[in-house]
């Protein structure tokens, strides 16, 4: 049994303003504020729950049309909630979307009691999770953030969340676009309001109680990269977005300054070094809706293909080969850590396709392009318009181009 010392004081702590952004992909902290604030998570825990699920369905100990047991406890809970009843199932899939949606108290006790056997015991598995993650100040004791002193958590804390849920779980990311769930004959609307209206919102997660106030984690697009921010202790659902609308604006008009962003494009290719400099437009409404929809389809989940740990030579271009290079980095290691990143995020297209670092001579100093080679053209396009959607910069390089 996990031991977890309880970091929260009695009485309760007060609802207490806390924020941050950080850049998605190299984790540059962009704003913070009050950041390692111990305060409580409400429905925020939700996305450990469903990052735990996520992980299940990865590893084939749940499946997205399998039913689970509703249970007299399930049916318990406080709202908000699906109204299910003791002896019934919910389908894996039903549980995820009625917690994006709906934030349904009794479908995350489903999934609790699931993969846990009980509440509290999946709650031990939330805070080991959360320690492996590196959220230091993170402690678990139920599944859905109905209130409890003991379960608390800091805005820093829930950034890395957030932060694993887009690298670790990317395939089903665009569950948190989805803006409606029908179950019952009744359309839960999606409680985070932002995605309507925040150019480049797609996710992730709303929460409030009276002790935690009006929470958020959110995350944005655009020009090529993506944002993660969280906002806790909001006084009011209007405040709270307006203050995270606020603190994303100022982030994205900040240079980013992560050390392993790429240092130089493709030499002689105006649109390689366009999209490197700037990245690229943030993917429609209706595209992220359709990404949305294509995931709730079963079948269309597989385990990640993760890329090789070793280096691959540059295989010689075919004729009919091509290829997509995602950045040129100053470290070896950090080409191979962004070849990783890519497969992760477009594990079906890029599952037949080799990484490739290659050394290059540029302005007196050596950079390692970042390559997946091995695709046709369709392919290799499919894969940059995914990579570019999550944020990532990525390039196609033609079977006339030395790969």
């Amino acid at each position: 049994m996990l031991a977890v010392t309880v970091l929260a004081p009695l009485p309760a702590l007060a609802a207490k303003y806390a924020a941050i952004v950080v850049d998605a992909r190299t984790g540059e902290v962009l704003h913070e504020e009050n950041a390692d604030t111990l305060t409580y998570p409400a429905s925020l825990t939700k996305m450990m729950t469903l990052y735990l699920t996520f992980d299940a369905l990865d590893e084939g100990r749940l499946r997205l049309d399998q039913a689970l047991p509703v249970s007299a406890w399930a049916e318990a809970q406080s709202p908000t909630k699906l109204g299910l009843r003791a002896g019934k199932t919910l389908r894996v899939e039903q549980a995820i979307l009625g917690l994006v949606t709906k934030s349904a108290n009794d479908a995350s006790v489903v999934l609790a009691e699931a993969l846990g056997g009980s509440e509290a015991k999946f709650a031990e598995m939330m805070t080991r999770k959360a320690r492996e993650l590196g959220m230091r100040n993170t402690v678990f004791r139920n599944s859905n953030g109905l209130p409890n002193m003991q379960q608390v958590t800091t805005a820093r804390d829930f950034s890395i969340l957030s932060r694993a849920m887009l690298s670790d779980h990317s395939r089903y990311y665009p569950y948190f676009s989805r803006r409606a769930f029908v179950y019952g004959g009744r359309s839960l609307n999606n409680h985070n309001r932002l995605m309507s209206r925040y150019e480049g919102m797609d996710g992730i997660k709303t929460g409030y109680t009276v002790a935690s106030g009006f929470n958020l984690a959110a995350s944005a697009v655009r020009d090529g990269r993506r944002l993660v921010a969280v906002v806790l202790g909001g006084k009011s659902a209007a405040s709270r977005d307006a203050r995270m609308e606020a603190i994303l604006d100022k982030a994205f008009d900040k240079p980013s300054r992560g050390s392993e962003a790429p240092v130089v494009a493709r030499a002689g290719d105006e649109d390689a070094l366009r999209v490197t400099a700037k990245g690229r437009p943030p993917a429609k409404p209706e595209t992220i809706a359709q990404l949305a929809s294509t995931v709730s389809t079963p079948a269309a989940v597989r385990p990640p293909v993760r890329a090789r740990d070793e280096d691959a030579d540059s295989p010689k271009a075919d004729g009919s080969k091509w290829g997509v290079q995602v950045g040129a980095f100053s470290t070896r290691e950090a080409s191979k850590r962004a070849l990783a990143q890519a497969t992760k995020q477009a594990p079906f297209l890029l599952r037949a396709a080799k990484p490739a670092v290659t050394p290059v001579k540029a302005n007196g100093s050596t950079v390692y392009r970042a390559r997946m080679v091995g695709l046709d053209e369709g392919t290799a396009r499919k894969v940059c318009s995914e990579l570019t959607r999550h944020g990532h910069r990525c390039v196609t390089v033609s079977p006339n181009e030395k790969l």
